[in-house]
């Protein structure tokens, strides 16, 4: 049954809920061929980009809990794919030589995920949707 048939279909909580579902089907088999799930994959790509970052500023830039964090970056230490150090309290996370390796599949995996859901919504759709998503949580953000 498409979602737009089910008698659900007016709720906020319900479209929301699907549509995090298909997405997150479409991202898992695009990240599939790198063996990390999408949330990894995200912290890696910022970790790439900012060597050196703090669990903090990961958790605000992927909006999620530091226990979250945690779990991800613990899970890519054991991949050997990121390091962590320790100056008095601050930790640092760094990108290790494989993770640096690994950055072109990844960013192919990025490409190929952008491309699986803009071809079905078309780009303009995709970039509007992005948008008003994101001015929609912010809206709700409390």
């Amino acid at each position: 049954m498409k979602t737009g048939d089910s008698k659900f279909c007016q709720c906020l909580y319900f479209t929301t809920a699907a549509l995090a579902r298909k997405v997150e089907k479409l991202a898992i088999e695009s990240w599939n061929p790198v063996g990390l799930s999408p949330s990894h994959a995200y912290l890696l790509i910022t970790v790439l980009e900012e060597p050196g970052v703090q669990p903090t500023h990961l958790g605000e830039h992927l909006q999620l809990k530091p226990s979250t964090i945690t779990r991800l970056i613990q899970k890519l230490e054991e991949k050997k794919l990121v390091v962590r150090t320790t100056e008095g309290r601050i930790t640092n996370v760094y990108p290790t030589p494989r993770a640096k390796e690994l950055q072109p599949k990844i960013m192919d995996c990025m490409k190929h995920f952008y491309e699986q859901y803009s071809g079905a919504l078309g780009k303009e759709e995709s970039v509007k949707l992005v948008q008003s998503l994101t001015k929609v949580a912010d809206k709700l953000e409390g």
